[in-house]
């Protein structure tokens, strides 16, 4: 129930709720559904669809999963303290009490919402690809160059593209059996979605990385698979996001990897043993 990735996609109305259960889990799960319409200062009616935005049957099902998060974020002290926003007077320590929890909560609440049908499908994307260009911009960028790397180290041919023009120039040049990746936490990254877009168009598969489903990238691709972030003050895409992306990329990854073992096994003891002979780590 990634309630806060959904927020920008929602009318006026609805989002009331969304911010509503997002502010006080716990107290909106106490609620009945007529307290909470009128507390939105909306209908019974706006309520449900928005239960059914966010993937759920009805309102009985938003309160158990509310309630759920409410018991996992409010069990101790020590939740709200490290889970509260950074402060102009915290100190080094609060910042990387507060920084480590942002992190691993990132990674938790990502893994937690993967789809693992999608990925699978990704997988199997990369697997029969002929060719796969990766685009991203700025923190994106070093997830996308992460990927390379990961891929072209068990000897698929991957290109990344941070460059706008290179990657639209790329992009063109794609077609049937190929597959674009583009990777936007906010999903409104211009010349990512431009590039995922017209390697679309000219027949590749596309996949897109971001942390809004209903977003502008996730119009641009076949498969979209979601990061679950909650950003704030100085959490911005270099941070939780890029945490979170690469976490995503590296069951991506591994889900590769693994389907054909022995030549993966073979390609990282080549590389192992090319790096180590120049001294490499």
């Amino acid at each position: 129930m990634q309630i806060r990735a959904l927020v920008p996609s929602l009318p006026p109305s609805e989002r009331r709720v969304a911010e509503a259960a997002i502010a006080d889990p716990g107290g909106v799960a106490a609620k009945t559904i007529s307290e909470l319409a009128a507390e939105c200062r909306t209908s019974e009616t706006t309520v449900i669809r928005f239960c059914r935005a966010v993937g759920l049957k009805g309102y009985p099902d938003l309160r158990i999963g509310l309630a759920a998060a409410a018991g996992m974020e409010d069990g101790s002290s020590a939740w709200a303290a490290a889970g509260s926003d950074i402060g102009p007077k915290d100190s080094l320590a609060e910042v990387v009490n507060k920084l480590g929890f942002a992190d691993a909560r990132a990674v938790e609440d990502t893994v937690a919402q993967l789809d693992l049908e999608v990925l699978k499908r990704a997988v199997d994307a990369v697997v029969g690809a002929d060719a796969v260009d990766l685009y991203g911009v700025g923190a994106s960028a070093l997830v996308a160059l992460d990927l390379q790397q990961k891929l072209h180290r068990i000897g698929r041919r991957v290109n990344t593209w941070a460059d706008p023009d290179g990657a639209l120039t790329s992009a063109a040049l794609l077609g049937r059996g190929d597959l674009a990746i583009g990777i936007s936490h906010t999903g409104a990254t211009v010349h990512t979605v431009a590039a995922l877009a017209e390697a679309r168009d000219n027949g590749a598969t596309t996949l897109a990385i971001t942390n809004f489903p209903r977003s502008a990238i996730a119009e641009a691709a076949d498969h979209v698979l979601t990061t679950a972030v909650r950003e704030t003050t100085f959490r911005s895409g270099a941070m939780s996001s890029r945490i979170a992306a690469l976490t995503v990329v590296d069951c991506l990854f591994v889900g590769v990897a693994q389907r054909n073992y022995s030549r993966t096994m073979r390609a990282l003891e080549r590389t192992y043993t090319a790096v180590r002979g120049q001294g490499g780590h």
